[in-house]
């Protein structure tokens, strides 16, 4: 008692507190200071990766051959089966008359294309051809879209030769007449969950 008030009258002499003096042992509740602080965050967290699945309960995921003669080229991507080998191909233009696909190539981590050194972009990677490729059969999972999808929103696959950010086997938020097909949905089974973020990723619901 007699220590404590004696540091607290020297402290009151010199205009400061008592745990603040040489040796001496602070008891007592934290303090903060009630200063305004603002805060800024200039940008905002990407959505996800291409391939990327998002939702790990429940999700099925299986390996598959990657067809030689027309491979997935990308992440998050329409696959469908080539029965002739039991491998899995990436879309092509005679696919005009599906409406439904096997499944979507997933990422595996960690992959990333073997060149470009730092200036290589993120979500790029393309599949290796001599390799099984991971495909989703049923969940959820971030591929790029073209066009604005909403939530609920019909899913459409680009079938046609790449053009622009139109890619084969990508996905795309509106039809564009024989360039796209419809993937069947029952009861919003495969849908679009939302809209896309700044590089053009979203989430996409497929459960067959």
């Amino acid at each position: 008692m007699k220590t404590t008030f004696l540091r607290r009258w020297i402290a009151s002499l010199l205009g400061t507190t008592a745990h603040s003096l040489p040796g001496a042992t602070f008891v007592g509740r934290a303090r903060t200071l009630d200063v305004a602080v603002s805060t800024a965050i200039p940008y905002r967290m990407r959505a996800g990766f291409p391939g990327d699945v998002n939702r790990t309960h429940p999700f099925s995921v299986e390996p598959a051959v990657n067809d030689p003669d027309d491979p997935v080229l990308g992440y998050g991507r329409a696959v469908v089966v080539v029965t002739a080998n039991n491998s899995v191909r990436n879309m092509k233009a005679g696919d005009g008359a599906l409406t439904k696909i096997y499944g979507v190539s997933v990422r595996p981590y960690p992959i990333q294309q073997s060149s470009g050194g730092m200036d290589a972009a993120f979500g790029t990677g393309t599949p290796p051809q001599n390799q099984p490729v991971d495909v989703l059969r049923s969940g959820y999972i971030m591929v790029p879209v073209v066009g604005s999808p909403t939530k609920g929103g019909a899913v459409y696959v680009w079938i046609a030769a790449d053009s622009g950010d139109h890619v084969q086997g990508g996905f795309e938020a509106a039809a564009d007449g024989g360039n796209t097909i419809l993937l069947a949905s029952d009861t919003g089974s495969i849908t679009f969950n939302g809209p896309p973020d700044s590089e053009g990723v979203t989430e996409l619901i497929f459960n067959v």
